[in-house]
């Protein structure tokens, strides 16, 4: 076995596909975001990042920054181990407290990221509760399909958002099997939001656990940041919730807020829990600032909903493809990935926006896009240059069914 030509070809098959991904080189600059250094081989320049997942800007606040700061100078960097072995910290166990409040659960625990929580702790809810079937939305994020993967129990997989079709599913299993309905809140890539009520109706009615990904809401959503079940008023009736520290808050991090017995069982049966390191102390230090802010300020939430808008509406207004959604996320539409990667390449190399395109595995073939992030600090200046950008590469292309086919600059 030639090992090496092995990696080359599958390399090259994605370039092929135009799915080969490049990491832009960046150094965001504190207190200017969302404008960063973009270094390349012909030197260092200015760019507009519009595709952060910080998508309130917690990342710079004085706040978090000062908890972090002074975190390290009292305790030091890392955590010293996994929380079993020196690495619980009281940053971590008030940062726990803080959670379980802010979702209005008995308890929570933390995680290294969203992803570890989901994967760690759908496949080890099937290892606690045996004959458990899962019912799990089409569109689910890849961490919940593989922690729901390694758990090896029986899945099944409904329409998203179809509550006829998950009905239809919970009803041909038998009354006395286990069941949990895995889905998210807010979908990242679509903007579509989850009809959380109704399905905690269905749950009820079938006597199904509920699990919901919060992770693009936690921190945007409801009058403490507590997500859209906060927003909603059916935060008590979700079983098991999961979020990250990463995104809405800011700096990273994951965890799953639920009953007392139900986190118990997982700090004590999860693999991806026991045999990893905790997360550093000053990285704790900072979420547990973010939380406690967001928890009594609306204006960063406020500010965000109208800058969403703003950039909607200017993008609608010259009719580039925007998909319409409920939610913060501003897909738009390209729909091939070989020139979803032109766009975003001509956009950075040639204007100075940063975005990364969304191509296969993240969302199906023939659905690649730009995903958008406005956060509370682009400014109008900065949204009519991006419109403006991108108003320019589409005018410059033929339009063949709808959809544009070809850059200009091709």
């Amino acid at each position: 076995m030639d090992y090496e030509t092995r990696f080359r070809q599958h390399l090259a098959s994605l370039h092929q596909e135009g799915r080969y991904r490049v990491f832009a080189d960046l150094k965001r600059r504190c207190g200017s975001y969302p404008v960063a250094d973009h270094f390349t081989d012909e030197g260092r320049r200015d760019v507009t990042v519009w595709c952060s997942n910080d998508y309130l800007g917690m990342s710079q606040h004085a706040k978090v920054r000062a908890a972090m700061h002074e975190a390290i100078d009292e305790v030091g960097a890392g955590s010293g181990g996994t929380r079993n072995i020196s690495g619980t910290t009281h940053y971590h166990v008030e940062l726990e407290h803080e959670l379980a409040d802010l979702h209005g659960k008995e308890a929570a625990l933390l995680f290294t990221s969203a992803y570890i929580a989901n994967d760690a702790t759908l496949s080890t809810l099937t290892r606690l509760i045996p004959g458990l079937q899962i019912f799990s939305d089409e569109k689910n994020h890849a961490s919940m399909i593989e922690g729901i993967r390694h758990g090896g129990g029986p899945k099944h997989i409904f329409r998203h958002n179809d509550l006829d079709h998950l009905e239809s599913l919970l009803k041909a299993v038998p009354a006395e099997t286990p069941k949990l309905i895995a889905f998210e809140s807010v979908y990242s890539m679509d903007g579509h939001i989850s009809p959380i009520g109704a399905i905690c109706d269905l749950a009820d009615r079938y006597n199904a656990l509920t699990y919901l990904d919060e992770v693009h809401a936690v921190g945007l959503y409801g009058p403490r940041g507590g997500g859209i079940a906060e927003l909603e008023g059916v935060m008590n009736r979700v079983d098991v919730i999961n979020g990250t520290l990463a995104k809405g808050f800011g700096v990273m991090g994951g965890y799953i807020a639920a009953s007392k017995a139900c986190c118990d069982a997982i700090r004590s049966y999860a693999p991806g829990f026991i045999f990893t390191t905790s997360l550093a102390p000053a990285i704790a230090a900072g979420a547990l600032a973010s939380i406690r802010h967001l928890k009594s300020s609306g204006l960063e939430r406020a500010r965000h909903r109208e800058r969403v808008q703003t950039l909607k509406t200017m993008l609608a207004d010259v009719n580039l493809p925007v998909m319409d959604n409920p939610s913060h996320i501003v897909p738009v539409m390209v729909g091939d990935p070989v020139h979803c990667k032109a766009v975003t390449d001509t956009l950075l190399t040639h204007y100075g926006i940063y975005v990364q395109p969304i191509n296969y595995p993240t969302v199906p073939r023939g659905t690649e896009r730009m995903r958008l992030t406005p956060s509370p600090v682009h400014s109008d200046e900065q949204m009519a240059y991006l419109v403006r950008a991108l108003r320019e590469l589409w005018s410059a292309c033929p339009v063949a069914g709808g959809q544009y086919v070809r850059l200009a600059a091709e």
